[in-house]
């Protein structure tokens, strides 16, 4: 049994157990949340799709942490113009863990 589910403006492909680490949520560390986006969920060998969501199925998450992922460098340039600019990016996360697919 899976669902696709989104958050953050980001599709998830998740089963139950699994840990997933999808953009920041403002939740505290251990507290249950819930996913009510859920645009399909499989079943059984079946599978069913919403239009866009499924407005009887969500997903049951635990937070497990919060974090930073790996630095990134976004560096600017233009040429003959001696303009430079460097600039260092980590991206917020939360990793989760998914424990009831509810369809």
């Amino acid at each position: 049994m899976y669902a696709i589910i989104v958050t953050g403006g980001k599709q998830y492909k998740v089963q139950e157990g699994d840990v997933v680490f999808v953009e920041k949520l403002f939740a505290e560390e251990g507290e249950a949340i819930t996913f009510d986006k859920v645009l399909a969920v499989s079943k059984d060998g079946k599978v069913n799709f919403g239009a866009p969501i499924l407005e009887s199925a969500s997903v049951s998450a635990k937070v497990l942490n919060h974090g930073k992922g790996e630095k990134i460098t976004v560096f600017h340039y233009k040429p003959k113009k001696n303009i430079k600019k460097k600039q260092g990016h980590r991206q917020p996360y939360t990793k989760v863990q998914i424990e009831k697919i509810n369809a």
